[in-house]
């Protein structure tokens, strides 16, 4: 899979941009601020309907427009398809595939993939619970596309909820009047529904990247393993909140959504009074969080800022080779990563991610891309992007 070609209108820094690629790797090359990250940012836009930068489209429209257009090529082997997405603050985006526009945004999703590195994949090792349940989500939903329909779903019926406890709870500390919540059953039902397919999406995944994660750390840092992963939660193979999960060899499947599903009504059904009293849902992927181990200990608060970043990179690079593996090789995107990194991680993981179909690379200037990734260069200087 690789991206032919990229138009920009309105998006970020760039009022017009018209950029050809073919496979193998390109660089964009230039000081910083010049726009080099917008570039990747948007072909990773289209892949993920999402920013690796933002949480919301608006800094993503350029000052004084109205709307921006994201448009790409993208050959998959014989197959070529065109996409484009107009992104509308504040309004509904719209998409075009092959200029149809009877298509949503979410029906994008799988037809371009990528796997982007970046400074801000730090935070994965050692950030929030949040930075890792999104990793895993997103690779969920680049696994199988109609995920993202589930995610959005359960994001949906967890803000109802939260509503209708928030406003029992505000009821309940002022001693107005009751708020009925006979529909609570309702959005429990809902809600572990939804939960239960993402969380045994989840478990499946995570029980197939353990391995390739542990392969890809060993390559960055021989000796320096072993990685594993496990997954905390009060519903997730009987596993306590304390215990955890371990997960590898193949531990879950997609097919124990029904199983869990039952766990999450008990789970919810178990902490409602605690819900109504605080206002807000305990029980739920959402909460979750997913244990990054190092050797016999976790990889937040004890690994090195050296071992972070193998263990960060280790991970984009397991989701590579997952994606490989099941047909979809994505499209590789490193966003200034290279000057993150000391000299040997940056020559092994350029050696790692050379032979991928299409590499698109930027860099503040040429010294920092290794010379095993030498290809198309690009400038990118004054809201413009020239060949060199």
């Amino acid at each position: 899979m690789h991206v032919r070609h990229l138009s920009l209108a309105d998006f970020r820094s760039y009022a017009r941009a018209e950029v050809s690629l073919g496979p193998g790797v390109t660089a964009f090359l230039g000081p910083n601020g010049q726009g080099k990250t917008n570039l990747v940012e948007a072909v990773g836009y289209l892949a993920t309907l999402g920013s690796h930068r933002v949480s919301s489209d608006a800094p993503l429209v350029r000052q004084g427009a109205e709307r921006a257009v994201v448009r790409a090529q993208v050959r998959q082997g014989e197959r070529e398809q065109l996409v484009e997405l107009e992104l509308n603050p504040g309004r509904a985006n719209r998409a075009r595939i092959n200029r149809s526009s009877q298509v949503r945004p979410r029906d994008l999703l799988g037809i371009l993939r990528t796997v982007l590195f970046a400074p801000e994949d730090l935070s994965l090792v050692k950030g929030d619970p949040g930075e890792r349940r999104r990793f895993v989500d997103e690779l969920v939903v680049a696994r199988a596309p109609r995920m993202a329909g589930v995610r959005s779903d359960y994001e949906r019926v967890l803000k109802q909820r939260n509503s209708l406890l928030k406003s029992a709870a505000m009821a309940r500390r002022h001693g107005g009047r009751g708020v009925d919540l006979s529909t609570l059953d309702v959005w429990d039902q809902h809600l572990a529904r939804a939960g239960a397919q993402l969380l045994a999406q989840r478990l499946d995944l995570l029980a197939v990247l353990g391995p390739l994660a542990d392969k890809a750390y060993e390559a960055l840092a021989p000796g320096g393993g072993p990685v594993a992963f496990a997954y905390r939660g009060p519903v997730a193979e009987g596993a306590s909140e304390e215990e955890g999960l371990s997960v590898g060899g193949g531990a879950a499947s997609g097919g124990r959504a029904e199983e869990l599903y039952g766990a999450l009504l008990g789970a919810l059904e178990g902490a409602r009074k605690q819900e109504i009293e605080r206002g807000v849902t305990l029980v739920g992927p959402h909460r979750d969080e997913v244990l990054l181990r190092l050797g016999e200990l976790p990889a937040k608060g004890y690994a090195s800022h050296g071992e972070s970043w193998s263990y960060a990179l280790a991970l984009r690079l397991a989701a590579y080779e997952l994606l490989k593996s099941e047909g979809h090789e994505p499209v590789l995107v490193l966003d200034d990563v290279f000057a993150e990194l000391d000299a040997r991680r940056r020559e092994r993981l350029a050696e790692l991610v050379a032979p991928a179909e299409q590499v698109l690379v930027t860099a503040a200037v040429p010294e920092d891309v290794p010379e095993v990734l030498r290809g198309a260069r690009f400038a990118v200087a004054d809201g413009e992007v020239n060949a060199l």
